[in-house]
């Protein structure tokens, strides 16, 4: 980890910094306990609007977690504040049995009755895979189909659980590339688990450092400009080495 960080060769972190807006979410001392144990204890950060942060950290330190106590999914105390009535679109590690037998057309009308080409021209897929059985896509594929399903409705906010973890490498950038198109047209704000560097290095502008509790909040390039911090606050962490831009060839 600490060598990838070091490289001379690595890109500059994240993408060109833009002024941040007012919070679209704010958390105050968010603790959930299951079981007897404590998964996150007193966690605190704001997200402003219209940035991107991703959420890096151990396995079992809480990601996943986090996500759901942010949608109300799981029991917590402390305090969870959204900005007004937002919209937010979420894909968690696992939706859908992609046995079923349903067209990719079939899967986005269980969320919204029309717009699928419009949507899946922005995560870069042509209009004909909507009669395509879900079984058939590659890895590549099925992750920009759930980004379309998450945008169809046009969220503010998009909460994305390891949008990586079932795509082969050669698909990883294309899937990063359509999460980065759709927070663009949308002008959303969001949220993504990931242990990817590369994910950080181009996409995040802002990072969560979270094993139970907050390790670090700040900027990409504040995170990533300091190997050795980044190295003590990633120790133990399974975040995979930078990668050079890869092409998504879609393959099934």
């Amino acid at each position: 980890m600490s060598d990838a960080l070091a490289s001379p060769n690595a890109p500059g972190p994240g993408p060109p910094a833009r002024r941040a807006g007012p919070p679209v979410l704010t958390v105050e001392h968010l603790t959930v306990q299951r079981g007897g144990r404590t998964v996150l204890e007193d966690v605190s950060f704001e997200v402003p609007a219209g940035t991107t942060l991703a959420i890096v950290g151990p396995n079992g330190g809480g990601k996943t977690t986090l996500l759901r106590a942010l949608l109300g999914r799981v029991p917590s105390t402390g305090r969870v504040r959204w900005a007004g009535a937002v919209r937010i679109g979420y894909v968690p590690q696992k939706l859908i049995d992609v046995d079923i037998p349903v067209s990719v057309e079939e899967f986005l009308a269980m969320k919204c009755p029309g717009g699928y080409a419009r949507c899946l021209a922005t995560v870069g897929l042509p209009p004909r895979i909507l009669a395509e059985p879900l079984s058939v896509l590659s890895g590549g594929e099925l992750q920009r189909v759930l980004i379309a399903w998450a945008i169809v409705d046009r969220p503010q906010v998009l909460l994305f659980d390891e949008p990586l973890s079932n795509v082969d490498v050669g698909s990883q950038e294309g899937v990063l590339d359509a999460l980065a198109r759709a927070k663009a047209e949308l002008d959303s704000t969001v949220l993504f688990v990931t242990h990817d560097l590369h994910g950080l290095y181009h996409y995040a502008e802002r990072v969560l450092v979270l094993d139970r509790t907050v390790r670090f909040l700040g900027t990409t390039e504040e995170l990533l400009g300091d190997a050795a911090r980044a190295a003590a606050l990633f120790d133990g962490t399974h975040v995979a080495s930078h990668r050079g831009p890869a092409t998504d060839g879609g393959g099934r």
